[in-house]
């Protein structure tokens, strides 16, 4: 395997094929190369200008891509929906090497996809072997034809603050511009082959916001999620909530931002009659697969965790 170190996003080594990877951290994809054997050309982004830079202005934050999970879990608090995400995710190693990019792009974790000898939606193949074979950890909104979950959770936790990407060829893509709705089962996002994303840019933080995260787990701490969900809310002087996000992970194609949850929030104390409605109103369309309804309820208690914690 060969790497080079590029020093600007649209440096391209002559000779260098359209199979060439970009890296970042390298968390993910040195767990890939490892597990199908391949060898790629590697094109390092780490070299280039900006890239793990952090810029805040009365109006927005933004951060380059190559801004580490551990830097945003310990320098964003005063957004704490996005920092409390990072902060619980996987190992502080793989924090201290992972990268808000790379968290975002990062591939699917199926089992089948990363299999060598098999092959899926994803990986060439015309069938998802998940939908018929096992999916213990697969989706309960099942509204694609690829059944496994969407492995972000900080897409998650940007979905909450409406936070907008920028690439080497566009600006202000949504996230859901950039994941997508599943519903090309061969991608985990919509960047071209050429695309590099180069920030993420969040509105000014709010005063007074509070937040929680939770991740339910099957034994150990840096297990993937089976369910995941993170709030962030406003409140005035009486404690009714005038604004909120509300989101989940773990259950779907993609991260889902349940607005009709916070609907429901919007204007409540947060009692405890709310909040028991909202976390039932939470799993409103889910259509599990044969080994995922467990994560319904998942997604009930998931949801009432975070809710009371945030009240308090």
């Amino acid at each position: 395997m060969s790497v080079t170190l590029l020093t600007a996003y649209d440096e391209r080594p002559e000779g260098v094929g359209p199979d060439a990877v970009y890296r970042a951290g390298g968390t993910d994809l040195q767990e890939r190369l490892r597990t199908t054997g391949a060898t790629p050309h590697v094109l390092d982004l780490t070299g280039v200008p900006g890239f793990t830079a952090i810029e805040r202005t009365d109006a927005a934050t933004s951060l380059g891509a190559g801004v580490t999970v551990a830097r945003v879990a310990r320098e964003l608090t005063d957004l704490p929906a996005l920092a409390l995400t990072a902060a619980g995710l996987a190992t502080p190693q793989v924090r201290a090497t992972a990268t808000i990019g790379g968290n975002l792009l990062q591939r699917t974790r199926c089992w089948y996809f990363r299999h060598p000898h098999t092959s899926c939606l994803k990986s060439g193949g015309t069938t998802c072997p998940a939908r018929d074979g096992r999916h213990l950890y697969g989706v309960a909104f099942d509204t694609a034809p690829c059944v496994h979950p969407h492995p972000s959770s900080l897409a998650m936790a940007l979905l909450t603050y409406a936070a907008t990407v920028d690439t080497t060829q566009r600006g202000g893509l949504s996230v859901v511009d950039l994941l997508g709705d599943g519903s090309d089962p061969t991608r985990d996002h919509l960047l071209a082959d050429d695309e590099v994303l180069t920030r993420v840019v969040l509105p000014a933080p709010v005063a007074g916001e509070q937040a929680a995260y939770f991740r339910s787990i099957s034994r150990f701490e840096a297990e993937w999620p089976l369910v995941e969900a993170v709030v962030r809310v406003v409140r005035d002087d009486a404690g009714a909530v005038t604004a909120c996000g509300l989101a989940i992970g773990g259950v779907a194609p993609v991260p889902l931002r349940l607005g009709a949850v916070e609907e429901l929030l919007t204007g409540s104390t947060l009692d405890d009659a709310t909040i028991a409605a909202a976390a039932r109103r939470a799993t409103e369309g889910a259509n599990p697969l044969p080994e995922t309804g467990y994560k319904v309820q998942l997604v009930e208690a998931t949801v009432r965790e975070v809710l009371e914690r945030v009240r308090g």
